[in-house]
């Protein structure tokens, strides 16, 4: 076997493991206090994670579809190839790289520090420092404990995925069992609580005010960064066994399972809480809602258990994002379009030099901003080419129509175009809303075409 030639290990049961692993992370926890803080009704909230998890399944099967058709190592980048073009395919790649992969393991990174700090009490490092910035934008030196925790996972991870795709399976794997039994129980006493109301989750805002679209578009930003992740599965199609089959149907059960679970864990959290009780934990900004929740009827013993579900969870996340993202750069590398020494397998079959890459550029953006910074980047971002990909079912059944397909999307054309229009309309409203951070993710993605122009040249030279 070659030192570029990855090994087909992965059957039907890890690509789901892969897929919910992919996703599940900090957004069950934190992200309905902002969701909350938006439209001030815990019933508007549900319907956004509803809508949310609709618009993710409904972009699954469509990459369900396209999957089943082109699945090899590096998702989406192999993909836009054959769609689109070389540079679009690049463009996607670089920017898995410089903003939607590597912020995403920084963001899990940052709040495994949070719950971390919350159980031990991590003392503050060089305070004097914090209010240093970078032109007004980034803070490296706010949080500075927190920061340094969430930079030694990333490391110990990546050093973890450096012994093969199989053993970070298996981390994945375990982890998810404990975190999926651990997040029932807390659903099933959440739900049957003295404390608990269902009848707190009300439609009616606490201000009287009208729910505008522009306000469930971005209160759907933060639910998106709760989905996020399903597609990364795709990234390793190259090790997956029969994966025009397996990757599909991974995608599908670990999407479906997901939205379930999302579904039942906010319902828990808001008949625990009320609004004005879940805007005060948005307003604290170093308080998480699902520990607040649980504190309510558990008291600090249960604050302290869901602290330790938290950390572990986005150590599962965190370890499933290192593992699948850095097959792309891999996958670009192997064709000059990369770092060249990305292309190198160690002795366990690893791209070991590719996740070194990735490890300290995650590293450098958990110093550059705030979670909450980080993943309305990344959702703004990851949209452009969720779009891109849904465009491409179109685009395929055009250019491929007589090639077998394993997986063929429910309700074409339809479903397909309903999450095209989706994507131009959630984009339009985060420039509007969240301008600071599509700037930043454009600005990210953008240096994608200098870099392409410089690895062509290199290339022609290597010639």
């Amino acid at each position: 076997m070659s030192k570029t030639q990855l090994s087909k290990s992965l059957g039907l049961r890890l690509v789901v493991v892969l897929v919910i692993g992919n996703i599940i992370g900090s957004g069950v926890y934190k992200k309905v206090a902002p969701m909350i803080a938006e439209l001030h009704s815990s019933g508007w909230v549900l319907i956004c994670w509803i809508l949310a998890g609709i618009i993710s399944l409904f972009g699954a099967l469509c990459n369900a579809e396209v999957a089943g058709l082109l699945a090899d190592t590096g998702g989406e980048y192999v993909y836009y190839q054959k769609i689109y073009n070389r540079f679009f395919a690049f463009l996607f790649g670089w920017s898995l790289f410089t903003v939607i992969q590597t912020a995403a393991i920084s963001a899990l990174a940052y709040v495994f520090a949070e719950s971390l700090n919350s159980v031990v009490h991590l003392p503050q490092l060089i305070p004097a420092w914090s209010n240093i910035s970078i032109a007004g934008l980034f803070y490296p030196f706010a949080d500075l404990n927190t920061k340094l925790i969430a930079i030694i996972l990333i490391i110990i991870l990546t050093w973890i995925n450096t012994k093969g795709v199989k053993a970070g399976a298996s981390v994945s794997t375990a982890i998810l069992l404990l975190v999926f039994g651990s997040i029932f129980i807390i659903i099933a006493f959440g739900l049957s609580a003295k404390t608990a109301d269902i009848h707190r989750i009300q439609i009616a805002t606490t201000d009287n005010s009208s729910i505008t679209l522009s306000a469930v578009f971005t209160a759907m930003l933060a639910a998106f960064w709760g989905y996020q992740g399903w597609a990364s599965a795709g990234f390793i199609g190259g090790e997956i066994k029969d994966a025009k089959r397996n990757l599909p149907k991974g995608i599908v059960i670990g999407t479906i399972t997901i939205i379930i679970l999302y579904l039942l864990s906010n319902t828990t959290y808001l008949s625990l809480l009320s609004v004005p009780q879940m805007q005060e934990v948005y307003s604290a900004g170093n308080k998480i809602a699902a520990i607040e929740a649980v504190r309510s009827f558990w008291g600090n013993n249960g604050a302290l258990f869901i602290s330790v579900l938290i950390f572990i969870t986005t150590l599962g996340c965190c370890n499933a994002t290192i593992l699948s993202s850095c097959r792309t750069y891999f996958a670009m590398a192997t064709e000059g379009l990369f770092f060249k020494k990305a292309a190198l397998l160690n002795n366990n079959k690893a791209p070991a030099n590719s996740l070194i890459y990735q490890c300290v550029w995650a590293c450098i953006l958990v110093l550059s901003g705030t979670f909450d910074q980080l993943t309305d980047m990344i959702i703004f971002a990851v949209f452009i080419y969720y779009g891109a990909t849904t465009l491409g079912v179109f685009i395929l059944r055009k250019k491929m129509p007589d090639t077998p397909r394993p997986y063929k999307v429910w309700g074409y054309p339809v479903v397909p175009a309903i999450v095209i229009i989706f994507c131009i309309l959630l984009l339009i409203n985060t420039v509007f809303s969240r301008p600071r951070e599509a700037a930043i993710g454009v600005a990210l993605m953008l240096t994608g075409v200098p870099m392409y122009w410089l690895f062509k040249k290199r290339m022609k030279v290597v010639q």
